[in-house]
């Protein structure tokens, strides 16, 4: 849990929450365009206002409709993320200047007890000095103006965030200050995103893991857009582990993602891939696998992550027993650039599976990080190809001569000796296949390349 001050902005749909968002952490973390209603679930951040340090949250827009439809479904998690925070900038748009939405949003926040912030957005030009005016009718401090596109009136947010943020920042350097400095220590928490096409289940998996309803979900495809992070902690056998959760949007078919806000979510949920350390892709069990599921598979693989498959909705598939050997011999054929991908089952609607999901994603993460001492890889690799020593195309001997670990994450091996660029892709897999086997490497993309070493009298 952060202990940083945690900021919620909150607003009606497409006053620019999600710009600002985006200033305040420095990156383009939440989606942004013109069409109103882009930010669906809460995202958080870790902002730094010229040198104010704090944790910012993402709301969607604030619309008053009934709490079983999808915005009201958003609304209740706006609500409950401003209830979270230790204080709230409640962002109008300048241009169009107060609004009845506006008003009854302000007189939702004065309701509450989370301090407030009046942010005037879009406050450049005439248009907008109009608008500010009109703020004060509100019935709060007097309002900031800014422009979140382009960066002005930053130092008036900062002089007002700084009261409530600052003695956060105390309480943090005290707790750096006591920890000591093990180079022994654990990996940090890991990063473990949930993939899949769309309606598989991710957000309510996720839901199901932390104990809340923290993303929104529902019968309707697509509802999650942005990557959102979730930090957790997973309690097993007394200890407590670090994980960063992040639910991603949908992955259909290519040739089917049109709309440009689609094509942002997905790029959105491949940037979360290249982010994770394993990646948990979830198949609905009542439909099966199919080719898309595939394709995202040998996406997470290219990229050189773990990769698990989850079989969901376990709990109501038909004849279940076919179905996982089904799914299990597609994948050591669709997969074959990788033996041993781990096949789990679980139900994110019953809890069902899930520990044993946990449990498995650190284990591959293990696999993943795993770093064989030089000593130990050459003596399978002297046996490997004493065992099975490589072809000699033209009558040409092919020598190989030691093997060494160049990195982790994933593993990465290089192979030095003479004409490798003429070694078969066959003899390349006889020795991957043998490493997973003989060193561990199980279920993990292993890379490996070839070096020839320079002969000294090609001169």
């Amino acid at each position: 849990m952060s202990r940083f001050a945690t900021i919620a902005i909150v607003g009606r749909p497409n006053v620019g929450k999600s710009t600002l968002f985006n200033r305040l952490v420095g990156k383009r973390l939440a989606l942004v365009d013109d069409q109103p209603g882009v930010t669906r679930d809460r995202r958080e951040g870790d902002a730094n206002l010229l040198g104010l340090e704090f944790r910012i949250v993402d709301t969607a827009g604030f619309e008053d409709q009934d709490a079983a439809t999808l915005p009201g479904r958003m609304r209740v998690q706006t609500e409950k993320a401003v209830r979270e925070a230790d204080a709230a900038l409640f962002m109008i748009d300048g241009r169009a200047g107060v609004v009845p939405l506006d008003e009854e949003i302000a007189r939702w926040l004065r309701s509450e007890d989370t301090p407030i912030i009046l942010v005037v957005n879009k406050a450049e030009g005439k248009q907008g000095e109009n608008g500010l005016m009109e703020a004060y009718s509100l019935g709060f401090d007097n309002p900031v103006a800014l422009s979140a596109e382009h960066g002005d009136g930053m130092v008036d947010l900062f002089d007002l965030l700084r009261p409530i943020v600052e003695p956060f920042d105390e309480i943090e350097k005290d707790v750096a200050a006591a920890g000591d400095d093990d180079e022994d220590a654990p990996l940090g928490p890991m990063k473990l995103a949930i993939v899949g096409r769309p309606n598989a289940g991710k957000s309510t998996l996720i839901n199901r893991m932390i104990g809340e309803d923290r993303l929104i979900t529902g019968p309707e495809a697509g509802i999650t857009r942005d990557s959102i992070r979730v930090d957790w902690q997973w309690e097993n056998d007394g200890e407590v582990h670090e994980i960063q959760l992040f639910d991603t949007a949908g992955m259909r078919k290519r040739a089917k993602v049109q709309d440009k806000l689609e094509k942002l979510s997905v790029a959105d949920a491949l940037h979360a891939v290249d982010f994770a350390e394993v990646v948990v892709l979830l198949l609905d069990a009542t439909k099966g696998l199919e080719a898309q599921d595939l394709r995202i598979a040998d996406r997470v693989l290219q990229e050189g992550r773990a990769l698990i498959v989850a079989l969901n909705k376990w709990d109501v598939a038909e004849e279940p027993s076919s179905l996982f050997n089904g799914v299990r011999n597609a994948l050591d054929d669709g997969l074959s650039q990788v033996k041993g991908v781990p096949v789990l089952t679980i139900s994110g609607a019953t809890g069902k599976g899930i520990d044993t999901l946990v449990r498995v994603a650190f284990e591959q993460r293990a696999i993943w990080t795993n770093r064989v001492s030089t000593a130990r890889l050459n003596r399978w690799f002297e046996g490997a190809v004493e065992t099975n020593p490589p072809p000699a195309p033209g009558g040409k001997r092919i020598k190989l001569r030691y093997i060494t670990q160049a990195r982790t994450r994933p593993p990465t091996f290089v192979v030095f000796g003479t004409r490798t660029d003429a070694l078969p892709g066959s003899y390349e897999r006889y020795l991957v296949n043998g490493m997973r086997k003989e060193l561990g490497f199980q279920g993990v993309p292993v890379r490996l390349n070839f070096r020839n070493s320079r002969n000294p009298y090609d001169e």
